[in-house]
C-alpha cells in the first residue's frame, strides 16, 4: 500500500474554484482500480490550506493514476490557483 499526502496552498480568492476542480479530481480518482481512499480535507484555521489524502494498492497503480487523463488535465489547473507550490509526500505504512 502507498499513501500520498498532498498539501495545497490556495490563493484566498481562488479557494472556491480550487474546490470545484478538486471535487472533479476526487470523484474521478475514486473510480480508478486500486484506489483505496481519496479525500480532500481543509485546515480548520486556514481555509487556504487543503490536503489531499490518498491510499493506493501499489506504487504502480499510483503511477497509472498520475498518468490518467483527469489527473493530467486537472492538476495543472489547480496549480495555477496556488500562492506557493504544493508539498507532496508519498509514503508507506510502517505500523
Amino acid at each position: 500500500m502507498v499513501k500520498v499526502i498532498a498539501k495545497f496552498f490556495v490563493k484566498e480568492d481562488k479557494v472556491e474554484e480550487f474546490l470545484k476542480l478538486a471535487g472533479e479530481l476526487v470523484q474521478e480518482s475514486r473510480k480508478e482500480e486500486g484506489c483505496i481512499n481519496y479525500n480532500l480535507v481543509q485546515d480548520l484555521n486556514n481555509k487556504q490550506i487543503l490536503v489531499m489524502l490518498e491510499e493506493w494498492e501499489s506504487a504502480g497503480i499510483l503511477k497509472t493514476h498520475m498518468a490518467s487523463t483527469h489527473f493530467t488535465t486537472i492538476i495543472p489547473k489547480m496549480s495555477l490557483l496556488q500562492y506557493q507550490k504544493e508539498e507532496i509526500i508519498v509514503c508507506k505504512p510502517v505500523f
